[in-house]
């Protein structure tokens, strides 16, 4: 792929990373299926201006974030695991933050956003049946502050050093 093709064609959504800042953490504690609900909802409020009748004015209002959906294979053991058990079973709750990063096919980054104090609210396992011969699913639901995109112009350099920006690009 040429520096261009990044430029030309969409990221793919299946190459990505999770990280919970929480310590320690075992190979188990990066591994997800999938991550849905990275999304935000800004309401209006419509408000009537006296003696005028013909529209209201539309204000925005205090954004609202989704829940954050991980899934990933079920694993004992795990430190994730233990944070939301402990969460949802002593009603101990000890929010994190978190990196998720959408990447290349160099393993770079794409795009990073950053998740402000996330902690469990749901956590369900997949059903188990007999007839079929399928992995368990564990699927954790989220609640969070905010997140932030990552400005990646700030992180190039740390990342592709050798890279120069000023390089011709061919066709």
């Amino acid at each position: 792929m040429s520096l261009l093709d990044a430029f030309i064609y969409p990221p793919v959504g299946f190459h990505f990373a999770v990280i919970l800042e929480m310590f320690p953490q075992t190979p188990q504690d990066f591994r997800f299926q999938s991550v849905s609900g990275l999304s935000v909802d800004i309401p209006t409020e419509a408000v009537a201006e006296g003696g005028e009748h013909r529209f209201k004015h539309q204000f925005p209002g205090i954004p609202n974030y989704g829940k954050l959906t991980l899934k990933r294979g079920f694993f004992q053991g795990s430190f994730i695991e233990v944070w939301c058990r402990n969460a949802i079973e002593n009603f101990e709750f000890d929010p994190k933050d978190m990196i998720i990063t959408l990447l290349n096919d160099l393993h770079l980054p794409v795009a990073v956003w950053k998740v402000h104090k996330a902690y469990p609210v749901k956590v369900s396992i997949s059903e188990f049946n007999a007839e079929q011969n399928t992995l368990v699913i564990e699927t954790l639901e989220l609640a969070y502050q905010y997140y932030q995109t990552v400005d990646l112009s700030s992180l190039l350099p740390a990342i592709v050093p050798s890279i120069s920006l000023s390089a011709s690009i061919s066709l």
